[in-house]
């Protein structure tokens, strides 16, 4: 009988440590394979002086982002230089290299593709197989920047995606076979919050007396701002006087000038800034779930999604959502049971559902005890029971143990200790991807 494999270190590649959804599933990801015992790393382009948004209970690696630079092409290419160049030392260790979004992916590929397919004699690491998780497509309008998401898209080895909507968008536009691992959310965490707290925060949002809405993720194009603000404008000249709370707003892209005309519109719509419009930019990891707590109601009127982490967080807070009718919230969301979804782009319908919540006690109630029974079915440790699958099927057939890659080469910080090195001495041919797999959606 042959010896079981071991485990396949991972490196979990992302091009950030600020807040935005893919760096947080990756922390959320990398901590639940490190609880589990799996060996991987978490490596990313970012200061290594300040760290993640938050403590990272995994080992982490901070590879220095090049400096700001005019244009977001000029950003894209910069990044994927740098984390190149700081994978080269590390690589030799993570026989898997698990990226997050395009400039990780188009890195993760430079390394593999100047390594041999295989171990040699001469050259006794092999090349790494490169995963990609595609958490949305972005509306790039550079045509260089197109070309780069797409080869982030057709030239790993293995395509994940965290939803059955862009499993289908990636085999109709981009002819690739995907398989589907859902995200998680960690209850406890946002249950925990604390309710002093929370109505200090509520206080500070100028709401102790008045209701409540926050929106999480800043003001941009994707998350529909601009229909939120002229929805909050409807209820206000109802008379409701709800206070829109928007946290967040780190992006790698510029959405200054959107930023600035959703902002500029507030006056033509009888709406004060710092008053009934409330910006509170990136807040302390630790006092997020406690701004769900003190909230009445999330509204999350995104354009496009890849899963919507913000909804799971919300709801295991215990506040009802509106969001969007999106195909990939239909997927685990259903109308009326646990949220409230509305069409895209319509500031009357969304008013009205956000009316509804606020002014139904009992509805809001019904919601949150649905919606907390939904988050039940999701967790990160199934999430990495999942990935772990994935990973072994990677494993090539066993071999003479390769020997630990060499120490971390390059301008990399290393926050903590390399797992062991596997005992395989090759990795599958990327010449092509296996067929779509959609691992089930938890039961209800």
């Amino acid at each position: 009988m042959s010896p079981a494999r071991p485990p396949l270190p991972v490196g979990l590649v992302t091009y950030s440590v600020k807040p935005r959804g893919g760096a947080v599933h990756t922390v959320a990801l990398a901590e639940a394979l490190h609880e589990a015992g799996y060996p991987v790393r978490v490596i990313a382009l970012g200061d290594p002086a300040v760290g993640f948004f938050r403590q990272v209970k995994a080992p982490v690696t901070i590879i220095p982002a090049p400096p700001h630079l005019p244009t977001l092409e000029e950003r894209v290419f910069a990044s994927v230089s740098a984390l190149a160049a700081g994978l080269a030392g590390l690589a030799a260790d993570y026989p898997v290299l698990h990226t997050q979004d395009c400039i990780s992916a188009r890195a993760a590929c430079q390394i593999r593709d100047a390594n041999p397919d295989a171990a040699t004699p001469q050259a006794p690491v092999a090349a790494p197989v490169v995963v990609r998780t595609v958490h949305h497509v972005d509306d790039f309008t550079s045509p260089a920047l197109i070309e780069c998401q797409r080869r982030a898209i057709l030239e790993p080895d293995r395509i994940l995606v965290v939803s059955e909507h862009w499993r289908d968008l990636l085999r109709r536009e981009y002819g690739t076979a995907a398989e589907v691992v859902h995200n998680g959310v960690d209850i406890a965490r946002f249950q925990a919050a604390d309710p002093v707290t929370a109505a200090g925060l509520r206080r500070r949002a100028g709401a102790a007396d008045r209701p409540l809405v926050l929106s999480v993720g800043g003001i941009e194009p994707r998350k529909g701002s601009d229909t939120l603000v002229r929805a909050l404008a409807i209820l206000k000249r109802a008379g409701r006087r709800p206070v829109l709370a928007v946290v967040g707003g780190h992006s790698f892209q510029d959405y200054r000038a959107y930023r600035d005309r959703v902002l500029a519109s507030l006056p033509d719509l009888d709406l004060r800034p710092e008053d009934d419009v409330v910006m509170l930019g990136t807040v302390p990891d630790t006092e997020l779930p406690c701004w769900y707590k003190a909230a009445d109601v999330l509204a999350f009127p995104s354009t496009k999604e890849g899963w919507g982490l913000a909804v799971l967080e919300a709801m295991s807070a215990g506040l009802p959502v509106v969001a969007s009718d999106l195909p990939v919230f239909r997927e685990y969301m259903t109308n009326g049971r646990d949220a409230l979804l509305v069409p895209v782009d319509e500031p009357p319908a969304l008013a009205k559902a956000l009316a509804e919540v606020l002014d139904n006690p009992e509805l809001a109630a019904n919601l949150r005890s649905a919606a907390l029974t939904l988050c039940e079915r999701f967790s990160w440790t199934r999430s990495a029971a999942e990935h772990e699958t994935i990973y072994a099927s990677l494993a090539p057939a066993p071999g003479p143990a390769r020997a630990p890659g060499p120490a971390a080469s390059g301008p990399a910080a290393d926050h903590g200790n390399h797992p062991p090195a596997s005992s395989s001495n090759g990795t599958p041919a990327s010449a092509s991807r296996p067929g779509s797999t959609v691992l089930p959606l938890p039961s209800p």
